[in-house]
């Protein structure tokens, strides 16, 4: 990775034009090529940016040669850095001063491990179906159906199933995949009728709306206080 601290201005063209006027920035191409210009702020969203795969071209003027062979160069600009895509985009950020420079081998990255994610939560979940509803036991994780497996089907107090869909952040899209797995489950004699049970650690309020005209059950759940073995209390719509 090279990491270049600079003045500079920044032109794009592709699907838009755009230009950033004369500032100190940040500026990053990485392994693969993917090139990202940062300000001190925004977080981590770059100002602009080009991923690979690209080609990046680096002309120097600090020569007294290079400037007299450039007959239309700007004499501010110390470098120039032309990016250009497959797809036709371009970035040209041309660079006034440099500040400071870095060039660093990152080597292979083994990626990042989450904690909290699905597969964790229906484990937690598993093992005590009860945080989900009082009386739920547990038939069986990953149940299979024709288009893919339920996250959990359990049987509540009564002996009727209930399917479980579980998710970090519920939006409409696992209502939708919740809705399928029922459709399936419902044509089982064996298991009929099918209710479900929606549950993540945080449901927007649209996928709230819709689990419920479907007569789906809504939980939200605390992750941490699961694995924490401190409180079971949820928060049931």
């Amino acid at each position: 990775m090279r990491l270049v601290i600079a003045r500079c201005t920044v032109n794009y063209a592709g699907r838009l034009t755009a230009y950033l006027p004369e500032a100190i920035r940040l500026l990053m191409v990485k392994a693969d090529g993917c090139v990202a210009i940062h300000a001190d702020g925004g977080a981590y969203k770059p100002l602009n940016w080009m991923n690979a795969p690209n080609t990046l071209t680096i002309e120097d003027f600090t020569t007294k040669s290079a400037i007299n062979n450039e007959s239309n160069h700007d004499e501010k600009v110390k470098q120039v850095w032309s990016v250009r895509s497959p797809k036709g985009e371009s970035l040209t950020i041309n660079i006034v001063e440099v500040i400071a420079e870095l060039d660093q081998e990152m080597g292979i990255d083994p990626g990042l491990v989450k904690d909290g994610v699905e597969a964790h939560l229906q484990k937690i979940l598993a093992a005590d179906p009860t945080s989900i509803e009082e009386g739920l036991r547990l038939v069986r994780r990953e149940f299979p159906t024709d288009i893919g497996p339920v996250d959990l089907l359990c049987r509540d107090t009564s002996g009727a199933a209930v399917a479980i869909e579980v998710k970090r952040r519920g939006d409409i899209d696992g209502v939708e995949q919740l809705t399928r797995y029922l459709a399936f489950l419902n044509r089982d004699p064996m298991l009929r009728p099918v209710r479900g049970i929606f549950v993540a650690q945080e449901i927007k309020p649209q996928a709230r709306v819709l689990a419920l005209d479907r007569s789906m059950g809504c939980v939200v759940i605390d992750y941490d206080e699961l694995r924490g073995i401190e409180s079971d209390e949820l928060k049931l719509f």
